[in-house]
Parts: structure tokens; C-alpha cells; sequence
């Protein structure tokens, strides 16, 4: 099945992409809500675990700011969907993207996709996690990516709808700079692809 190309944004005038898109579920089916599991005022942001071949990542979600994003993206955590599922596209000073193929280059099964946050004020600064997606506006699933430069044109009204922050890198940040050094090639039919592949062991909320 030939992958559906995540249309990014001209970057120095070129346009890049973010990857591949998600799996056999059409846009029309967007998840636009969200159940609010705790309306409390002291709400503490959940931390998620990344287990990588280049070392550990802890990452803070922004709960409040993209209940829809962190809520889809949970349940791709709990489920263990990112098991074993590579960085597929590394761009130096740019970003690092993940979570939609396995090293062999096969692309998974996705849910259904959802409405996209971009207008929740948060910035695609250095370190953040936004969910990647097609040029349909609602059409994020499992891809998410780490900017690892302040990417201001990827932000809501920048220079579309923009793209979704999520969650920030709190711990292992030199992990992440590890991946974006990381040489790439041409692999499975895609630019980007890092020679040697940085696989997700494990992804699993922190103290569960």
C-alpha cells in the first residue's frame, strides 16, 4: 500500500514533508471531542516515558491546552502502538518524526483521525511535540514529531492552519540532538530515512 505523503510547509522555499500518513481511515471520520476524565484545579501534566535505541526521553503533555492531541496520543501509548516503530524522517535543525512506520518500512494501522489544535496558543518552539499530519487540516492519527528549532511558520495562522503542539521534552533532550545528527538516505520509498534505524523500544506513562 503506497503511503499517503504528510505535506509540511516551505521551509527556505522548499516544501518539506512530515512523513506519511496515517492508515486506511478516511478524514471524514475526525474525533472532535474529548471526555474530560478530571475537572479539577490541580490537575498535575502527565509525564510519558520514550524508551529509544539512542537512549530515553521524558516528555510533558499539555493536557489542558490539547486534551483531544494528548488523549489520542495516550491511547496509542497504553496500547503499545509505538513499540517498534522508527524515527522515519530526521531533518537537521528542523525536526524529528515518528510513529507511523516500522523499520522495515510497512506503515500501521491507525484510529480514526482527529480535530486539529493548532489554535490552542501553543508554540512549535524548540523541544515541543506536535502531531504531524496530511494537508487535510483534521487529519492527524499516531505521527507526531520534535521540533528541534523554534519553527514559528508551523504555528496556527503562520502560514495555514498549522500544526498541533502537544507536550514538550523535559528530560533527554541530547537524545533527541542525537537523533537529528543522525546521517540519512533515501529508504522504503522515502527521503530522510536515517541509515541506521532509531527504534521506539517502549513508550509508558511515568509511575505506572
Amino acid at each position: 500500500m503506497k503511503a499517503k505523503v504528510y505535506l509540511l510547509a516551505a521551509l527556505m522555499a522548499i516544501c518539506l514533508s512530515l512523513g506519511c500518513a496515517s492508515g486506511g481511515t478516511a478524514p471524514d471520520d475526525v474525533i472532535s471531542d474529548v471526555q474530560n476524565e478530571d475537572d479539577g484545579d490541580d490537575m498535575v501534566n502527565t509525564i510519558v516515558v520514550m524508551e529509544t535505541s539512542k537512549g530515553d526521553v521524558e516528555i510533558e503533555l499539555y493536557e489542558d491546552k490539547a486534551p483531544i492531541s494528548t488523549q489520542n496520543f495516550l491511547k496509542y501509548v497504553n496500547s503499545n502502538f509505538y513499540e517498534g516503530t522508527v524515527f522515519h524522517r530526521v531533518i537537521k535543525d528542523f525536526m524529528v518524526q515518528c510513529g507511523g512506520f516500522t523499520a522495515d518500512g510497512k506503515q500501521k494501522e491507525t484510529s480514526a483521525p482527529i480535530k486539529n489544535e493548532a489554535d490552542n496558543g501553543l508554540k512549535n518552539e524548540k523541544g515541543t511535540l506536535a502531531m504531524a499530519r496530511t494537508a487535510v487540516v483534521d487529519s492527524a492519527t499516531s505521527q507526531f514529531f520534535i521540533n528541534t528549532n523554534d519553527n514559528s511558520f508551523l504555528d496556527h495562522g503562520g502560514r495555514d492552519y498549522g500544526y498541533a503542539v502537544f507536550g514538550k521534552v523535559v528530560k533527554g533532550y541530547d537524545i533527541v540532538e542525537s537523533m537529528n545528527s543522525a546521517e540519512t538516505s533515501v529508504k522504503h520509498g522515502m527521503g530522510d530515512w536515517p541509515k541506521e534505524d532509531i527504534v521506539i523500544n517502549r513508550m509508558y506513562v511515568k509511575g505506572q
